[in-house]
């Protein structure tokens, strides 16, 4: 287990009240919920992305809630990183020159554990490594943070959800506390989204993309949420979203992406959404709340 000293800023403040607004037709009843801030790929703005730095960056800001990346190795170990390919967030055209286009799957953990993962961000990361998913987990277990792990690919790493399903457990991650609080597993391929879901009915699971409403039915079997980008969406398909039951019997959410600034998130508030992923996650926990949402 990672030893970290207690993040010193005083209170997470993940919940911010918003109005959602009414749909074309419906009644003009507000709906009051809370607007939860989660750190994309960490605070990715402060701190080179999917590295334990982001973890701690995220904590240090007092978010809560955190979203990473998972794929596998060549020798099927699983890590953090949102590229396929190595290429852009490490050296390892430098380590292993010749070996283009460096996909994660081509090499062995042995091998991305000599990569730098923080140069490219700023020197002051420098030595910054490619965590694997067990020492992710710790860090954001000892940050008492939650986590929204999105499969990365999973088309290219066959079996990858029941690996990452054991490995959470293993980790003590599917235990009724996390399951029920902490953790949404989620994907822009629905059939692994489909796959967790058939694995652990009880893990919340989320759908990456912006499906047309007379699908939402279809989407609620096996998914939880529907997590567009932000530019997708409005008031009236939010609203819409809200209306389906999933496969928990509770209204599908709405964690949408990847807002970095203060109208567009004051925007996505006021659509009603339930999620704003962000890589700057203060920003945007400040500008809702200014609102008073």
């Amino acid at each position: 287990m990672r030893i970290r000293p207690v993040a010193t800023v005083a209170g997470a403040l993940v919940g911010l009240a918003a109005s959602m607004l009414p749909a074309a037709g419906a009644q003009a009843a507000e709906r009051h919920h809370k607007v939860v801030t989660i750190a994309h790929r960490g605070a990715s703005a402060y701190a080179p992305e999917n590295t334990l730095a982001a973890v701690d960056a995220a904590a240090d800001l007092g978010i809560t809630w955190v979203e990473n990346d998972v794929q596998r190795t060549k020798d099927g170990e699983l890590v953090i990183l949102h590229d396929t390919s190595l290429a852009r967030t490490t050296n390892v055209e430098q380590v292993f020159p010749g070996r283009a286009p460096w996909n994660v799957g081509d090499f062995t953990l042995k091998e991305i554990e000599q990569l730098d993962a923080g140069s490219w961000f700023s020197p002051k990361f420098a030595g910054e490594r490619v965590p694997t998913l067990e020492d992710y987990m710790d860090a954001v277990e000892d940050n008492d943070q939650k986590l929204l792990m999105e499969l990365k690919a999973p088309e290219l790493y066959p079996g990858i959800e029941r690996q990452t399903l054991k490995e959470l457990r293993e980790d003590g991650w599917l235990d009724r506390d996390h399951v029920k609080n902490r953790l949404i597993v989620q994907s822009f391929n629905a059939d692994s989204v489909k796959k967790v879901h058939s694995l652990r009915r009880d893990v919340k699971t989320g759908f990456l993309g912006t499906p047309g409403v007379a699908e939402l039915p279809k989407y609620a079997a096996f998914a939880d949420q529907i997590n567009p980008q932000y530019k997708s969406i409005d008031a009236a398909y939010v609203s819409a979203v809200h209306k389906v039951k999933g496969p928990h019997g509770r209204p599908l959410e709405v964690f949408t992406w990847t807002v970095d600034d203060a109208p567009n998130a004051v925007k996505a508030a006021g659509q009603g959404v339930d999620g704003i992923i962000s890589n700057k996650p203060d920003v945007i926990r400040d500008a809702v709340k200014k609102t008073g949402r």
